[in-house]
């Protein structure tokens, strides 16, 4: 690649690079950005531009593994000195740039001020002007962004594994846009630009089949067959040696194609499958309620952008089952496919990476899906060889998502770690997340958290499940028992399988029942289905000290809510520490805050009410 010449930004405006070292420049003069855990708080909060960032990412970015006690006085420290070299948001005088807010710090930026704003715009430029034909004007437009990219971004800082993820997915980034352009180049005849490009990028990595087919395209179309085909040669060799496995099916037939032909002019984006990922499972009968929830899932991911999106809700919430209804309804805005992975296996441990790349590549047909060798069920897939076949097995599944337009669905997601490494880098894939914490570490993400079912959806569920003639021949128990079970549509659930089997069983009585919080978890039990173990595996997600403070704030919780001065007085700490123990709380998923803007003090907070019936159990509170 030519090195571009140094960008600048409008006179007065700072310009911040990320696509290479970590630059920023006024007036086209350096500016110095302090010492180094200074530079890393910057750089991570470039990486999420316009968007807060957590003070744990911050922190997990600068010390990773043994973090000081005044590690956020020192971050307020390097936002401090950052505002000060910096200056005001441009166009916003007298607004500082980076500000903090509940989810963390944020940083003011605009398009033209940072390299990978104006880089993603301009690649979203080429490509939509791919798609009309107009295939000279996507090649200039993918080369300027191109010519954005200094080398391997971040380099200077990449030590911080936090600060190294990130620059692996904007480098990941510039790769697919390299291989955009340079098939671009070789449909509109002129192959010779991109062919030593295409080698200098194939050397550094030596496993992604795109790259590599689009060098063996430029090498033919140029005349230069003999090259195009050792190119293929040393691909297959190496693929057998690392990873035990043959090129693709797509890369084989490029390959046939080439021998004892001329110089056809041919695209060499590999041919999509023909045949498409399986369809999800199908949703429940029972799913009712939800239509505002749905509502929003369908018109973000019906939108035809890239798109994450997190449903998050406790145990038994619905998640899965919405998610699989808006899968089911979005089969047409995904032609190829729409597949369900469960992130977490049935006794509630997490999946290996190994494991859900293995799994993700047989529902999707990837290239070198087979499972890694060695022990899949360690965090990486094991060591040496096994962690190169995860990262191919990764690779594998980013490029299969930059040529698709498929809905992938997490299910049941731990914790943000889990998922980073399976999200789209690019092209038309959309995830959908469903987790019980809100993994505010995921930015930028869609957030779709589920309330409890109103009165009206529950008692439609339950319903379905014991007959509308039932249910109206004593609607004031019905409602009793919706209510006795929070409105969690799972309670909803086991409680209507559980009379659809006790027939003789009246309401009223199945209410009294429910209403006694000793009882209750008891009551909810459908053969196999146990409410309780349910709501315990959500609690073990907990940390030792979220789950005593939640004992302790059940109690309150039975009389309709709490305040934050309720709270500081049942944990006996002071405000500080009550509003951060609380927010833990709803981070994790275990306490409900109203939707729209209140202050701390104004806020009624609220535990669901079985989910705090086993808080009881277990703390003895």
């Amino acid at each position: 690649m030519n090195r571009p010449p140094v960008r600048t930004a409008p006179t007065g405006a700072v310009y911040f690079s990320l696509l290479g070292p970590l630059t920023a420049r006024l007036d086209g003069h350096e500016l110095p950005l302090g010492p180094r855990k200074q530079r890393l708080v910057l750089a991570t909060l470039l990486s999420r531009p316009n968007t807060p960032v957590p003070v744990e990412v911050l922190t997990d970015a600068v010390w990773p593994d043994d973090p000081p006690r005044t590690a956020r006085k020192n971050l307020q420290v390097y936002v401090s000195a950052a505002r000060t070299l910096l200056g005001p948001a441009a166009g916003h005088e007298g607004r500082d740039r980076v500000v903090h807010g509940c989810g963390g710090y944020l940083l003011r930026i605009a398009e033209g001020e940072l390299d990978t704003l104006r880089f993603g715009s301009l690649a979203r430029a080429g490509r939509a002007a791919a798609g009309r034909g107009d295939l000279a004007g996507a090649a200039r437009l993918l080369r300027e962004a191109l010519d954005l990219w200094e080398g391997p971004p971040l380099n200077d800082l990449r030590d911080s594994a936090g600060v190294a993820e990130e620059a692996g997915r904007l480098e990941a980034r510039c790769l697919t846009v390299y291989e955009d352009w340079a098939e671009t180049e070789i449909e509109l005849g002129r192959p010779a630009v991109a062919v030593d490009g295409l080698r200098d990028l194939v050397e550094r990595h030596p496993l992604r089949e795109r790259l590599r087919a689009a060098w063996m395209n430029s090498l033919h179309q140029s005349g230069r067959q003999a090259e195009a085909l050792a190119v293929y040669d040393d691909y297959r060799q190496l693929m057998a040696r690392e990873l035990g496995l043959e090129p693709s099916p797509a890369m084989a037939a490029l390959y046939r194609s080439m021998l004892g032909r001329g110089r056809e002019a041919r695209r060499p984006a590999p041919a999509r499958e023909a045949v498409g990922p399986a369809a999800p499972p199908a949703c429940t009968a029972a799913f009712t309620g939800r239509p505002g929830e749905l509502r929003d899932l369908l018109e973000v991911l019906g939108c035809g952008e890239e798109r994450v999106v997190v449903v998050s809700g406790p145990a038994g919430a619905g998640k899965s089952a919405l998610a699989l209804r808006a899968a089911h309804l979005l089969a047409d805005r995904f032609p190829d496919g729409r597949v369900r992975v469960r992130v977490r296996r049935e006794d509630g441990t997490a999946r290996s990476r190994a494991e859900i790349l293995a799994e993700l590549g047989r529902l999707c047909g990837v290239a070198g899906n087979a499972a890694p060798p060695g022990n899949t069920a360690s965090p990486e897939g094991g060591a040496g060889g096994d962690r190169a076949a995860t990262a191919a097995l990764a690779d594998a599944w980013q490029e299969w998502q930059a040529r698709h337009r498929a809905l992938v669905v997490l299910d049941d997601v731990p914790d943000e770690a889990s998922v980073r490494g399976l999200l789209s880098r690019s092209g038309k894939c959309s995830v959908l997340i469903t987790a019980r914490g809100q993994l505010a570490g995921l930015a930028p993400v869609h957030r779709i958290a589920l309330p409890a079912l109103a009165d009206a959806e529950a008692l439609e569920l339950l319903g379905k499940l014991i007959g509308a003639g039932r249910l109206r021949a004593d609607p004031g128990a019905a409602l009793r028992i919706v209510r006795a079970c929070g409105g969690l549509p799972l309670a909803v659930e086991v409680s209507g399988m559980r009379l659809a089997v006790l027939r003789h069983l009246p309401l009223a009585e199945y209410a009294d029942r429910l209403d006694d919080p000793s009882a209750a978890l008891d009551e909810l039990v459908a053969g196999d289905v146990s409410v309780r173990h349910r709501i315990a595996s959500g609690w073990q997600d907990l940390a030792d000290g979220d789950r005593w403070v939640l004992g302790r704030l059940a109690g309150l919780a039975e009389a309709g809510g709490f305040t934050l001065d309720r709270a500081t007085e049942a944990l006996g700490c002071g405000e500080r520490a009550a509003i951060r123990a609380v927010e833990s709380l709803i981070d994790a998923g275990a306490v409900t805050s109203p939707a729209g803007e209140v202050t701390a003090h104004a806020a009624l907070y609220e535990v669901p009410r079985l989910l705090g019936l086993y808080a009881h159990e277990r703390e003895g509170v």
